[in-house]
């Protein structure tokens, strides 16, 4: 009996990328693109450059909250041009398979427990680290028909406006984006840091990366930067933690590789804010499938959706 493959497909405000994926979540193919404000073009390219013959579907996990009746993305403040695009009609119009689209977090949760660090956890929630921050819920081994937007908690009800309209969002002062922000807002002011160096001397090109390398040569301003973000991170880890009572929170996304500081700081702030025996009997830990979470998800979000007595079925 031939192999099953399934196209998974992680559209996020930085990054698209475009795997196949067997039914075992094994990786045959995959492509890495930056996000653009043409949508359409370079996904239907991606699609087509890593399919096959034998594809039963393809999984979509896109950056924002999903309309799964209509395919369409009501709102997605990281990634403005999807929203309101016929995503699903697009592409099956192209491919003439069944597409299923999800929250991107909510399939690198799936792909997480699937094949990753949450296989032995019935309960956990996943937090995507990166230009936004996402989350998605496995309840009793399922994933949870939510929009966990947890980037979008409030933890500063006077604090600054989000581009979701809300204000004091968690995302604005843990996300990648507001790392880069802050930087750039304190060397306009005349701020003194080695990461005045970066970039040809553009500081409006500074990434989270070079954030974390001039931290860890010590670089004061790119240190407080880190560490403020990961207290405000351990502050929304808290009021998942006290809400939820996950077995397992697992961060997922690109600042996770600065663990080290600012997610250790996240891990502290937590233990001071928690409920003290939900937060021992939480583990907060890596992500085991790095960036492939989401395609992993999203290709078991077919296979889930397409077998008729699959356990994990919605």
């Amino acid at each position: 009996m031939s192999k099953k493959y399934a196209i998974g497909i992680d559209l996020g405000g930085t990054n698209l990328r475009v795997a196949l994926v067997s039914e075992e979540g094994e990786i045959a193919r995959k492509i890495k693109k930056s996000s653009s404000e043409e949508v359409f073009g370079p996904l239907l390219e991606c699609i087509e450059e890593v399919s096959n013959s034998e594809i039963i579907g393809i999984g979509l996990g896109v950056a924002g909250i999903i309309d799964r009746n209509n395919g369409r993305v009501f709102s997605s403040p990281n990634l403005r041009a999807v929203e309101g695009l016929d995503l699903i009609r697009g592409i099956q119009q192209k491919f003439h398979v069944p597409v299923f689209i999800e929250n991107d977090a909510n399939v690198a949760a799936l792909g997480e427990k699937v094949s990753g660090a949450g296989k032995n956890f019935e309960n956990f929630v996943l937090l995507t680290l990166g230009t936004g921050i996402g989350g998605g819920i496995i309840h009793k081994g399922r994933l949870l028909d939510a929009s966990a937007e947890v980037g979008h908690m409030s933890i500063n009800a006077e604090g600054e406006k989000c581009p979701c309209g809300n204000t004091g969002c968690l995302e604005n002062y843990a996300s990648a984006r507001a790392m880069i922000a802050r930087a750039v807002a304190m060397l306009e002011k005349g701020s003194e840091s080695i990461l005045k160096e970066c970039c040809k001397g553009s500081i409006y090109k500074i990434t989270p990366e070079d954030i974390y390398n001039a931290a860890l040569e010590g670089d004061i301003l790119s240190r407080e930067i880190l560490r403020d973000a990961g207290r405000a991170l351990g502050v929304g880890l808290a009021n998942i933690i006290n809400i939820l009572s996950p077995e397992a929170i697992i961060l997922a996304g690109g600042l996770v590789g600065a663990w080290n500081i600012y997610v250790q700081e996240a891990i502290r702030e937590a233990s001071r804010r928690a409920l003290k025996y939900l937060f021992d009997s939480v583990k907060i830990i890596p992500s085991s499938l790095g960036d492939e979470a989401g395609v992993v998800g999203a290709a078991s979000l077919v296979f889930m959706k397409t077998a008729k007595n699959s356990p994990h079925r919605f």
